[in-house]
Formats: C-alpha cells, sequence, structure tokens
C-alpha cells in the first residue's frame, strides 16, 4: 500500500513540506509506504474546457506537460492521496488549482474511491476556506474523505514555526494513522468497490 503526498507549495522543503513529512513518517510507522511529490515552480497549464481528454481513445489531458503526466502515473500507482497546501489569499495557490482542475477531470478513473484528504499551512487565516476549496475535489469524485482529530492545518511561515505548531503536528499524525486504519481495513475486508451509475447529466439554460 503506497500514499501519494503531493505537495503543493513551490517551496519543495517548506512549511507543508515539514506537514507532509509528519504524514509520511507516521504512515511509516504503520507499515505503509508515501512518497513526497512537489508542484514545483515552473508555471501550470491550467484546464481550457476542450473535453479533449473525454475523446475516444484519448490518454488524459491533451497538454502532456512533465507535471501532468507524472503527477497522473503516480496517482495510478497510488491507495490514498493527501494533496498539502499553503494559503494564498485564503486559498489553494492558482497552479495547484489549475494542476488539480486537469487531473480531477481528465483522471477521474483513477482517483475514485480512492481515501483522499488535504492539509493546510497558513501564517495566520485562511487555512478553513483553503481546506474546504481542496476538499471539494474529493467529494465530486466519491473519495472517502479522511479526518483527523481538527481540521488539518499548521501554523507557521517557516518549517521551524511549524514544528513548533505541536497541536497541528498531532493533527497530521492522527490522520496519518486514520489512513492507514483505512487502507488496512479495505484490504482486509476485501469487499468490493460500489457500482458507478453512468452520468446523467441535468443542464438548466
Amino acid at each position: 500500500m503506497k500514499v501519494l503526498l503531493f505537495n503543493g507549495s513551490p517551496h519543495e522543503k517548506g512549511c507543508v513540506f515539514t506537514a507532509l513529512s509528519e504524514i509520511a513518517q507516521t504512515l511509516e510507522k504503520n507499515g505503509i509506504d508515501s512518497e513526497i511529490f512537489s508542484i514545483g515552480t515552473k508555471a501550470v497549464q491550467g484546464c481550457i474546457a476542450c473535453r479533449g481528454c473525454r475523446a475516444e481513445g484519448a490518454s488524459g489531458c491533451v497538454f502532456k506537460d512533465e507535471l501532468y503526466t507524472q503527477l497522473l502515473e503516480k496517482v495510478k500507482e497510488c491507495d490514498a492521496l493527501v494533496i498539502g497546501a499553503p494559503v494564498y489569499y485564503a486559498g489553494p495557490p492558482g497552479a495547484l488549482c489549475a494542476i488539480l482542475d486537469r487531473l480531477f477531470f481528465s483522471g477521474s478513473a483513477y482517483l475514485r474511491h480512492k481515501p483522499a484528504a488535504c492539509v493546510v499551512n497558513c501564517r495566520r487565516g485562511g487555512a478553513s476556506a483553503t481546506f474546504d476549496r481542496l476538499n471539494k475535489y474529493f467529494t465530486i469524485n466519491q473519495m472517502p474523505v479522511v479526518s483527523s482529530q481538527y481540521w488539518n492545518s499548521t501554523h507557521g511561515f517557516t518549517p521551524d514555526e511549524v514544528r513548533q505548531d505541536l497541536e497541528g503536528l498531532q493533527t497530521m499524525r492522527t490522520l496519518a494513522n486514520n489512513i492507514a486504519y483505512l487502507l488496512k481495513t479495505a484490504k482486509e475486508s476485501a469487499v468490493p468497490l460500489p457500482e458507478t451509475e453512468p452520468w446523467t447529466p441535468t443542464n438548466f439554460i
């Protein structure tokens, strides 16, 4: 079993990485592998609603940039997903939302029914709004959202400050333990996944 920890911050070893590392260490104690994958600092192409990814024979988004192709392959291989984000103006960074829009629309089949969670880091405020925004990706795609003992946030302007947020780090560990519990329970029960009905879009004009 493996959990993909997607670092949506341009700072590869910053505050979000510190929070995700706490999750990774706890998952390891539970015997579960994990990988922290960083969004990087390059410009990110957003979705243009061309629907090319839904065309017959399509293999994902029509834009085959390196970030997207790598992320899609890692999503295919993982058993659970955690998205980490800093807070920019009380929301996730635009680059993160840009890649998530493309990933969730074109790669929904590889995400469906996988346990998921998001974690956010802020200096002072905006954490709950960012947390809410990111959770919407999961709830539209039939992904069980894993909870913790509090909203999944850490506070700090530097990694050292994040490490002083003892409650925030405890929240990360509790989240990791709950992810491990769900993955192990699902594996042991061997209950088949629920069937997915064909989508019935209803448009009102």
